[in-house]
């Protein structure tokens, strides 16, 4: 039998809770313990959960992959026991999801196995987790539920912050620290050097990766780059995406700006920041997942 690899896919790790509503069942884990929680997932393991906050998301994904050729593999991080995870499996046959991998851990955290995978991504509903998978230096973000449904007929939309997200967070620790004025000075002074990549550069290069399979006008994934920065500040953000030659199809310099209708308007299935406030804000029109990471976030 010829050896396995996911080296060739884009890797998405997602946990148990941010595939599926397990609210019912932390909470007794939460106040009745750890044999309370196993007597009642076994109790209900024929019983299919209802979608998660990632759930969404796995599938579109999962609708990448065709008959030739395998694009995303979805890999499932669970602190379930593999007794107690029996229901999650349950469920996602019944979804028809394809996802085969795994890992249950028995209450031990997940992250450790995301570089153990390999994944360009984990999303999880436990910030713990997605704190120290972001220290290894992985994308990760914990995911929120959206206040609306999205309609899953079309592509693939995905969006992002730049600071501290794409980007490192060198321009958003002067901004913090010394102010707007500061900042923009410094962005037109550094205007030609490219900003170090963040926690997410790696994912959105894998994103690029896919699409470059396709025609332009044919590509089933579509990004966007929404941000508070403006003019004169965008120079060195485009410069860096050159540089890297990675590429974003829409991009919003928003000069502090909401940017929740905009992430309405381009339709995203989701939207990645660090900062609490704007992941309030996109919630209302699609998931969202906050990136603890960075100067806003210590």
């Amino acid at each position: 039998m010829p050896k396995a690899s996911l080296a060739d896919k884009l890797v998405v790790a997602i946990s148990s809770r941010a595939l599926f509503d397990l609210s019912e069942s932390h909470r007794i884990y939460t106040e009745d313990g750890v044999d309370a929680y196993h007597r009642y997932q076994v109790l209900h393991e024929d019983e299919i959960l209802a979608p998660g906050p990632a759930f969404g998301l796995a599938r579109k994904l999962l609708r990448l992959n065709g008959v030739e050729r395998q694009y995303v593999e979805v890999i499932l991080l669970s602190r379930n026991s593999a007794d107690t995870g029996l229901r999650v499996f349950n469920s996602i046959k019944h979804y028809g999801l394809d996802i085969t991998r795994a890992a249950f851990t028995k209450g031990e955290a997940t992250s450790r196995y995301v570089p153990a995978f390999g994944a360009h991504l984990f999303l999880s509903a436990d910030t713990g987790d997605v704190r120290r998978a972001l220290a290894d230096g992985y994308a990760a973000a914990t995911i929120v539920a959206s206040d609306v449904e999205r309609d899953e007929s079309e592509g693939l939309r995905i969006a992002f912050d730049g600071d501290a997200v794409i980007f490192s967070d060198e321009a958003e620790r002067i901004y913090q620290e010394q102010g707007l004025a500061a900042f923009a000075r410094s962005e037109v002074v550094a205007a030609l050097e490219p900003l170090s990549g963040g926690p997410f550069k790696e994912f959105l290069a894998a994103l690029h990766r896919i699409q470059a399979a396709f025609p332009d006008d044919q590509s089933p994934i579509r990004t966007a780059l929404v941000t508070a920065r403006s003019a004169p500040a965008h120079e060195r953000v485009i410069r860096t995406l050159r540089a890297w030659n990675i590429r974003i199809d829409e991009a919003f310099f928003l000069g502090g700006l909401d940017k929740g209708d905009v992430l309405r308007a381009f339709g995203a299935d989701i939207f990645f920041d660090d900062q609490r406030t704007h992941i309030e804000s996109a919630r209302r029109h699609g998931a969202a997942g906050h990136v603890p990471h960075g100067v806003t976030n210590e």
